[in-house]
This record gives C-alpha cells, sequence and structure tokens, in this order.
C-alpha cells in the first residue's frame, strides 16, 4: 500500500508542476492583459479630454484677459464720477466673470486654479487699496491711479496668465 501510494505520488509530482507553472503564467497574461486594457481606455480618454481640458484653459487665458485692469478700466466705464460705486462696478465685473468660470476648475492643477482665483483676489485688492489711497472723490482718477499703479507693478492676472501658459504647455511636454 506504501508503495502504491509512493508511485502515485511521484506521478502526481510532475502534473502539479506543471499545472503550478500554468496558474502562473496564465495570471501574468490577465494582468498584463488588464493593464493593456486599462492604458488603452486611458489614451481613449485623454484623447477625448484634452479639447475639454485646452477649452477650459482657454477661457481662463480670456477671463484672466478680461480682468486686466488695463484691460478692465477700458471696458467698463465709468457712469458718473462716484468712485466708490465705480470701484464697486470693477468689483462686480471681476466677480461675475469669475462666477461665470467657475467650473473650469476641474480640468486643471489644483495650483493653477490657486493662482487663478489669487490673480482675481489681487486684482480686487488692488482696485480697493488705490480707491483708499486716492484722496480725490472721482472716478476718472481712480482709473488713472489704478492704470499708474499698473505701469509700476505687474498685473496679477499677467502672473497667473504665465502660470497658466506654463501648465498648457507641460500637457505637450
Amino acid at each position: 500500500m506504501e508503495e502504491t501510494f509512493i508511485q502515485v505520488l511521484i506521478a502526481l509530482i510532475p502534473a502539479a508542476l506543471v499545472g503550478a507553472i500554468a496558474y502562473f503564467f496564465f495570471k501574468r497574461f490577465m494582468e498584463n492583459e488588464a493593464g493593456r486594457r486599462r492604458f488603452l481606455l486611458h489614451k481613449d480618454a485623454q484623447k477625448e479630454a484634452l479639447p475639454v481640458r485646452l477649452q477650459a484653459y482657454e477661457r481662463l487665458a480670456l477671463f484672466l484677459e478680461r480682468i486686466n485692469p488695463s484691460q478692465l478700466l477700458l471696458r467698463v466705464k465709468p457712469q458718473s464720477q462716484d468712485k466708490q460705486g465705480y470701484e464697486n462696478v470693477l468689483i462686480n465685473h471681476i466677480e461675475q466673470e469669475f462666477e461665470h468660470n467657475l467650473s473650469q476648475q476641474i480640468y486643471m492643477s489644483n495650483e493653477c486654479w490657486n493662482v487663478i482665483k489669487s490673480a482675481k483676489n489681487g486684482t480686487i485688492k488692488l482696485i480697493r487699496s488705490v480707491g483708499m489711497k486716492e484722496a480725490s472723490g472721482s472716478a476718472d482718477k481712480l482709473r488713472e491711479a489704478v492704470l499708474r499703479e499698473m505701469i509700476d507693478h505687474p498685473s496679477p492676472s499677467n502672473v497667473a496668465l504665465e502660470y497658466l501658459k506654463k501648465e498648457v504647455k507641460e500637457l505637450f511636454g
């Protein structure tokens, strides 16, 4: 009986070895196939998502151009000489532009979105600080003072636009 058991065991060892090797190769094959499918799905998704992402970057570039104080002051003219009222109108325009583009944040990095928010807040801060410094109560004087400030310091939106361009270049590099 012991002899037949040893013979059966000797016959099963090669079969078990072949089965283990087949299992190992089949498992590796399935893992590679799953990885290949994931890669192809990711590649297809990237192909479809890239135009949408680029459109989001374009919209935010337009937003940054529109809130650039030199552009904003030319586009939004004062309706009266009330400095405080004009300051509020400018800030409302910036806020409306920002709210219109809020959904674009899902297509870019958190760092880029934070830079864009900082540009918006920096532009508002610039308008408010110049408005507080300007002794004259005229809307036209506020416009002149903001433009003078822009000569001495780069616009927050220009800094953000450079960062945005850098991130778009990274998409292709």
